[in-house]
Order: structure tokens, then C-alpha cells, then sequence
């Protein structure tokens, strides 16, 4: 083997930030892109020069994201849409690929939705964990309607999100020279987690099998040059994920983050960076991934890597 250092060939400049995760003229959908995470992730991209359309159910809370944070160098665009419905989903393909006829770059599968109120640790506290009957008491509180919203919602809904905007992702790749479109998927450190969750089972099953659909979609698409990479989450305060927009539920979240060994919870920089890693002009080369920006969470409790 040669000792000659092997390098492509590129000088100091092509390797600052602003050349590595420069996105503009890119273009991406981005569901749940309204609120919590999806909203980070949002501002992330509109800020690095992405054209960003944006879906939720609620069609007042994208027009308020557009007004408060379309500016510069990048815009928002807000397309209404209920995720759960395919047949809104396809309506929804077909719309932006008449605006984008040379396709999009970017999908990030965020919307999701944490129904369980009887279970969760924040609205009835914990069970006597040492006492059966306790335990069974406490996990029938759920309903069975909550956990099939929950999978509808984050699981099957993403499965034909994905599908139906494939086509356009593949022509974003196919008429952006040196540059392949990616699907990220926000799952979360539940769907890796062997506690409870915060007494979110529902929650947490729908987080791991979406870690698992985004295993099988990153083998599905590796050959027609679409990636898929997913990010995992920790504590980010938001509206999703109490399930209502309470400050005492926020304040509870924001509590449990002065545990992690960051010693807080998330913030919009810590969902930017992971996003513009996975989504920059350099990133091709990150396929199949898994990120946890978690403030160390997985490092503190059971966890099945």
C-alpha cells in the first residue's frame, strides 16, 4: 500500500461550513412541519435556502408558521394535508408536482402524533411497579382506538407519505447534478428504549417499528439513488409530545432534561445541525443512518442497540 496520502483533491475552501451544508435552490416536504421538531427542522432548512412546503391538519397553524417565518434565503410554502388519508396524500403528491415539475430533494417524515392519556406517567403518575394488579390496571387505562390512531398516524402514514412522493424525490436526483434527495424520518430514543417511555407504550412500539419501515425503505430505494436516514430524538419540548401545548407539561419535559449528562433538554440548533449533516450537498455519502441527538439519554437507561 502506497504512504501517499489519498485525498480527492479538494483545497481548504470547498471544506467550510458554508460550502459543506450550503442547500440553496433545494427544495422539500416536510409533514408536521407546523409545530414542535417539524418546526425546527423547518426553520433549519428555510435558513440554509430551501423552498420548504409544509403539511399539518390545521391549516391556521401553517399560515402562522409562513407569516412568522418565511424570510429569507429560503420560503414556506404551506400545504394543507391530513396524512392519515391516502388519498389526501396522493392529492397532495400530485399538487406539489405541479409547482415542482423538476421534482424535490428533501421528504422528512415528522408528523406524528402521543394519544395515550390514561398511561402516561405526566397525566396519572406511575402504577405500584412491585404490585401485578396495579400494573394491569394502570396499562388497561389505554384504549385500543388510541393505539391504532398512534399507528395511523406514525407508522402507516409515512409508509404511503414515502410511496407516493418517491417519484418526485427521484426526478429532484435525477435534475440536480452531484446531488442525491433523501427521505429523513424522525423517529424517536423510545423506539429504542427498554423503559416505558413515560408510560407511552403506544408511543414507543410505533417509534420502533418506524425505526424498522425506515431499515427496509433504505434497502427498498439504495439503487434508484433516493437515501433514507432517520434521526432519533430525545427530550425536545413540544406540543406533540405532552400531547397538548401546557407549559406545565413543557415545564415537566424540561425538568427530565436537566438529568441527561447535557443537562437539558433540545433545541432548535441541536435538531439543525443533525438535520443539515444528513441533508447537505457533502452528505451523500450517509446512507441507511441512524442519528440520536438525545443530550446522552440511551447512555443512562436500557437500551436495545
Amino acid at each position: 500500500m502506497s504512504s501517499k496520502t489519498q485525498t480527492s483533491g479538494k483545497g481548504n475552501e470547498a471544506l467550510v461550513a458554508k460550502e459543506l451544508f450550503d442547500l440553496s435552490g433545494l427544495k422539500a416536504v416536510v409533514t408536521g412541519g407546523g409545530t414542535g421538531i417539524g418546526l425546527m427542522i423547518t426553520q433549519a432548512l428555510v435558513a440554509n435556502g430551501v423552498t420548504v412546503y409544509i403539511t399539518a391538519r390545521r391549516k391556521e397553524v401553517l399560515d402562522t408558521v409562513v407569516e412568522k417565518y418565511s424570510h429569507g434565503p429560503g420560503k414556506i410554502i404551506a400545504a394543507s394535508c391530513d396524512i392519515t388519508y391516502k388519498n389526501d396524500v396522493m392529492r397532495l403528491a400530485k399538487e406539489i408536482e405541479k409547482m415542482e415539475p423538476n421534482g424535490i430533494h428533501i421528504l422528512v417524515n415528522n408528523a406524528g402524533i402521543a394519544r395515550e392519556r390514561g398511561t402516561t406517567a405526566f397525566q396519572t403518575g406511575e402504577p405500584n411497579m412491585k404490585d401485578a394488579n396495579s400494573i394491569s390496571e394502570h396499562l388497561l387505562k389505554a384504549t385500543p382506538e388510541s393505539w391504532a390512531e398512534t399507528f395511523d398516524t406514525n407508522v402507516t402514514a409515512q409508509y404511503f407519505v414515502s410511496a407516493a412522493f418517491l417519484p418526485l424525490l427521484s426526478k429532484g436526483t435525477a435534475n440536480t447534478s452531484g446531488y442525491s434527495s433523501s427521505i429523513i424520518n424522525v423517529a424517536s430514543i423510545s423506539g429504542m428504549s427498554r423503559a416505558s417511555s413515560s408510560g407511552q407504550y403506544a408511543y414507543a412500539a410505533s417509534k420502533a417499528a418506524f425505526l424498522h419501515l425506515s431499515k427496509m425503505l433504505g434497502t427498498t430505494l439504495s439503487q434508484c439513488k433516493v437515501r433514507v436516514n432517520t434521526i432519533c430524538p430525545g427530550i425536545f419540548p413540544s406540543e406533540m409530545t405532552t400531547d397538548t401545548s401546557d407549559e406545565t407539561n413543557k415545564s415537566f419535559l424540561e425538568d427530565k432534561g436537566r438529568d441527561l449528562p447535557a443537562g437539558r433538554s433540545g433545541d432548535e440548533g441541536d435538531m439543525a445541525s443533525a438535520v443539515l449533516y444528513l441533508v447537505g450537498k457533502n452528505s451523500l455519502f450517509t446512507n441507511g443512518q441512524v442519528l440520536y441527538p438525545d443530550g446522552g439519554a440511551l447512555l443512562t437507561s436500557p437500551a436495545a442497540f
